[in-house]
């Protein structure tokens, strides 16, 4: 690549404007096949940077933070670890889209992820560990469940939130057969007790991944009719009337419920 072009590509990216934005993302893209991967790396910090946009002040940037997370997983591994590092940059916008950028390099995430969780002593950069997990749609998340099972059962309420949220995107895309007997029955136990949770968010997080469990075939027809039942109890519509008072859990609830009776037909 030459010095011009790098520049050109430089001050498009510089640029306020998201269609000069896009101009510099689009050169990138084809240059990546042909430069080495010095050059790859220089302008992989360039495309980055694009990370720190804050969409609620700039909403106009949205598309061109999406290319710039694209773009991402077409740089090869080598961009794995550096992400890793910038997780503990403590910029949660940027924490956030990193997360969604592991997503878009897959499975090759998974094992430095795992290791990187295993390894960190912060439940900040912990918590954005398993978000970028819970991104990843592969079957070998799979390898992941274990962790994040032990992370939804943590005390730190941000983590398990993240985790439990995390084990629903994950059956997702783990097969039923797949899935081993003990995992499931730790994840249905993990929700039992976060549906008990003081926060609204961990409960709604748990009865929406109780739905994905029936949603994508995991549950047995006694499985489905317990979930059918809690479901019923949340919205207060069988003979106990004791609803949760929070209306995005209910919202949650509802939506599993008419899951769980699409299933039927």
């Amino acid at each position: 690549m030459t010095a011009d072009k790098y520049e050109k590509i430089k001050a498009l990216l510089n640029s306020g404007d998201s269609e000069e934005i896009h101009k510099g993302l689009v050169l990138i893209r084809e240059e990546l096949p042909n430069i080495t991967e010095d050059s790859a790396r220089s302008l992989f910090e360039m495309v980055s940077a694009l990370f720190y946009i804050d969409l609620l002040d700039h909403p106009e940037h949205a598309y061109v933070l999406d290319e710039a997370v694209g773009l991402v997983a077409d740089f090869g591994e080598f961009v794995v670890p550096i992400l890793l590092d910038n997780l503990d940059a403590g910029d949660m916008k940027a924490q956030l889209t990193i997360g969604h950028a592991f997503g878009r390099i897959g499975e090759v995430a998974i094992e430095p992820l795992l290791e990187s969780y295993k390894c960190e002593e912060t439940e900040e950069c912990r918590i954005f560990l398993v978000y970028a997990l819970g991104k990843i749609r592969s079957s070998k998340i799979l390898e992941a469940f274990e962790q994040v099972l032990n992370a939804a059962n943590s005390e730190n309420l941000e983590l398990r939130d993240t985790a439990i949220r995390a084990l629903g995107n994950f059956v997702e895309v783990i097969s039923p057969k797949d899935l081993p007997v003990e995992n499931k029955k730790g994840m249905l136990e993990a929700i039992q007790v976060s549906l008990s949770d003081s926060s609204a968010g961990v409960r709604s997080k748990a009865i929406r991944s109780y739905g994905k469990l029936a949603r994508y075939g995991h549950l047995t027809p006694e499985e489905k009719q317990k979930c059918k039942n809690t479901c019923e109890l949340l919205l207060g519509v069988d003979n106990k009337f004791e609803w949760d008072r929070a209306y995005i859990v209910r919202k949650e609830a509802q939506d599993a419920l008419d899951c769980l009776e699409g299933c039927e037909d």
